[in-house]
């Protein structure tokens, strides 16, 4: 097998795309051209309608997604992921719903690049990371395990700490981001979020999650908040108010990929890291689509081998050297990468 293949179907484990049924009406239903109800980006998608019983029909309007379209559809500006197409039939004086779901998936293979180690420097190995971020040159680290949770700065060059808080013993810390001055902090599975003050560490408010039950990684552009719930969905939040406003599905040419967690957003485009995978994801933020993917698994073989060792989590972007950081739960080194393009 091709090591392109291989890296797309193991390290980032895309889950397949299983045929869906359509939903059967009464009197109508929809048929597709999209072979196993899947089809690719910027392929056109011809709708019609089934009418076994030759009922007259006065007229039809499809969706999908909410947007009106043509029966005639090319997918070029379509989101990626499980889309529901709706039909509203009317006849007779009576109007009927048919519906019938579809995944649109990517029209490109991942491409697949390399890296280089430009540096190593001492990470905590007690830190079971779970965010990592810069801001303004300095490193901010979120770390998990109930009793152990905890959020930091610290001097990502020495090590040195310079500044901790803990969580209440019942949390289990996640990912982190910055910003407007502020911290947003995610927990696992107690469904809220806290937001912070950047330079006292004080808790300013506290969040819950809305239709993402867990909170994993997040990430922002500047604008919007991006919230992974280790699922193939990452979600949009509105930082004023903390609501899901919107998501995009992360999917392949294959399928989706799901057990996204710790997030970056670098150059315009979201870094996720795939749990227990040692692999990072390179996503088109508007549709979901997986450009490229980074195998970082040889990394946990450059650093302390102990009982405690675990996954790859923990990526972050230096602006100030345009380098990304990485590291791993309970790892004794963070690592500073240059990402080869191949």
């Amino acid at each position: 097998m091709k090591l392109h293949n291989y890296l797309t179907i193991i390290i980032l484990a895309i889950t397949l795309i299983s045929c869906g049924d359509s939903k059967q009406e009464k009197n109508f239903n929809i048929t597709t051209n999209a072979t196993n109800n899947t089809i690719a980006l910027n392929e056109t998608l011809e709708l019609s309608i089934a009418n076994p019983k030759n009922i007259e029909i006065e007229s039809i309007t499809y969706e999908i997604g909410g947007k009106t379209v043509d029966k005639s559809v090319l997918l070029s500006d379509f989101k990626l992921g499980s889309q529901t197409i709706t039909a509203t039939i009317n006849f007779d004086g009576e109007t009927e719903i048919a519906t019938r779901n579809i995944a649109i998936v990517n029209n490109a293979s991942p491409k697949v690049y390399s890296y280089e180690i430009v540096n190593t420097y001492p990470h905590d190995i007690t830190s079971y990371t779970q965010g990592l971020e810069f801001f303004n040159g300095e490193l901010y680290e979120s770390t998990g395990q109930k009793g152990e949770s905890k959020l930091r700065k610290v001097n990502y060059k020495t090590g040195e700490v310079l500044k901790n808080i803990n969580l209440a013993d019942q949390y289990f810390g996640e990912g982190l981001t910055i910003l407007n001055n502020k911290i947003y902090q995610l927990t696992w599975l107690s469904g809220k979020g806290f937001v912070y003050n950047l330079d006292t560490f004080k808790r300013s408010s506290t969040f819950k999650f809305g239709e993402s039950k867990e909170g994993w990684g997040i990430c922002n552009d500047g604008k919007m908040l991006y919230k992974s719930d280790g699922t193939e969905k990452i979600w949009l939040l509105n930082p004023e108010n903390l609501v899901e406003e919107n998501n995009i599905q992360v999917y392949t040419n294959k399928g989706k990929i799901g057990k996204l967690n710790e997030l970056e957003w670098i150059n315009g485009k979201i870094y996720a890291n795939i749990y227990q995978r040692n692999g990072v994801a390179i996503i088109n933020p508007k549709n979901g689509a997986t450009e490229a993917v980074i195998d970082f698994s040889p990394l946990k073989k450059e650093v302390k081998q102990h009982k405690g060792l675990d996954v790859l989590n923990g990526i972050a972007y230096n602006p100030e050297t345009q380098t990304i950081f990485v590291t791993g739960k309970r790892w004794d080194k963070l690592f500073e990468v240059r990402i080869i393009e191949k």
